[in-house]
């Protein structure tokens, strides 16, 4: 006897109003639609450097960025051709930095490759940064073809609407599944956007507007009154706390003020940044390693910040010794002080200069 999947009537559901929904978020879509830098483009690479500046990253973020960093690089030749460490720089603040890194070799790749973007989904996932999601948004909404495209939000209105109870992430292949038995031949890039605008706006985290909402007479979740519960989550753990140093080393340059900074491994955390030296903290450990020179350090201000696995409070000490021009300019570089907002220190450091020149001043 065959067996069941206890998704399966949540997803028989949604098949059978599939049509009258498309109809009706389409409808809601037209009169709503976000204004947005990059909608309305079916040029490949503003919807892939949007995509991809999107994750983990919210639009009101986003926006900035995107705006600056098109005008530096205004498609996939300029970005190709630029130096990795002036990417980085105006990255920085973005966070989840190895998408940087990954947006320039996808760039060089494509680049290499004619300059054109792959238009079929597969092709799009094998270049280099492409993940399921990004690889399906720029096949439906740059070039029209159908591609099941699943972001926290559409997983959120898709949870809701099929009342789909399993916690993520076990839920995503019953999501997913809903999802394809929902998106459309015709218009799949709008449809995309429609379900990715639906959940940024009505249908939010913490107090959906159902009485709003296209999809409300075929929800589930709405009719049970529990939409707030969808998508189920497990309980969060704890991250563990993480305690590390930075050190801030400055001498008097010919032009003022300067402040030595490094450059961080081009791997791992924050890699490839320019950053203040630190001792060596990470996500398994407090910082053990040594000063850049040996002494005397002052205690300065420490600065709290949260990664996507651990917390960090990061304490600042000053150099007061002699012996800062001994620092090999190999290891690192002297920074006009004036001019420490165009390093492109990522947020964790940027606020520990902060603190530190506050405390100097």
């Amino acid at each position: 006897m065959r067996s069941h999947s206890p998704f399966e009537p949540s997803i028989s559901r949604l098949l059978v109003k599939k049509g009258r929904l498309r109809q009706k978020l389409l409808e809601w879509y037209t009169a709503n639609r976000r204004d947005l830098p990059w909608r309305d483009s079916h040029d490949p690479y503003a919807i892939w450097v949007s995509e991809v500046m999107l994750q983990q990253t919210t639009v009101a973020a986003v926006i900035p960025y995107f705006q600056r960093f098109t005008q530096a690089w205004p498609d996939v030749l300029a970005l190709a051709a630029a130096p990795e460490e002036a990417v980085m720089a105006a990255w920085a603040g973005l966070g989840y930095y190895s998408r940087a890194r990954k947006l320039v070799e996808c760039a060089r790749v494509v680049a290499a490759n004619g300059g054109a973007f792959p238009q079929e989904e597969e092709a799009l996932l094998a270049l280099p940064g492409l993940g399921p999601y990004t690889a399906a948004a720029v096949a439906a909404i740059a070039f029209g073809r159908r591609a099941v495209v699943v972001d926290a939000n559409v997983e959120r209105v898709v949870a809701r609407y099929g009342a789909i109870g399993a916690p993520l992430p076990a839920a995503k292949p019953a999501i997913r599944a809903a999802t394809d038995a929902l998106t459309p031949a015709e218009r799949p890039g709008d449809f995309a956007q429609a379900m990715m605008d639906l959940g940024a706006s009505l249908c939010s985290v913490r107090a959906p507007k159902c009485l709003l909402c296209p999809l409300a007479g075929g929800c589930a979740a709405r009719a049970a009154g529990t939409a707030e519960a969808y998508p189920v989550k497990p309980p969060k753990k704890p991250k563990p706390q993480r305690r590390g140093r930075a050190f801030w080393i400055t001498r008097e340059g010919a032009a003022g003020a300067e402040v030595w900074l490094v450059r961080r491994p081009g791997r791992g955390l924050l890699g490839g940044m320019r950053a203040l030296p630190d001792n060596g903290w990470n996500a398994r450990a407090d910082g053990a390693g040594p000063p850049p020179l040996a002494g005397p350090w002052q205690a300065g201000p420490s600065v709290a910040h949260v990664f996507t696995h651990f917390a960090l409070s990061l304490e600042v000490a000053f150099y007061s010794g002699k012996e800062a021009a001994s620092l090999a300019t190999g290891a690192g570089e002297w920074w006009p002080l004036a001019r420490l907002d165009e390093a492109g220190l990522p947020s964790l450091f940027a606020r520990a200069a902060m603190a530190a020149r506050a405390m100097r001043a």
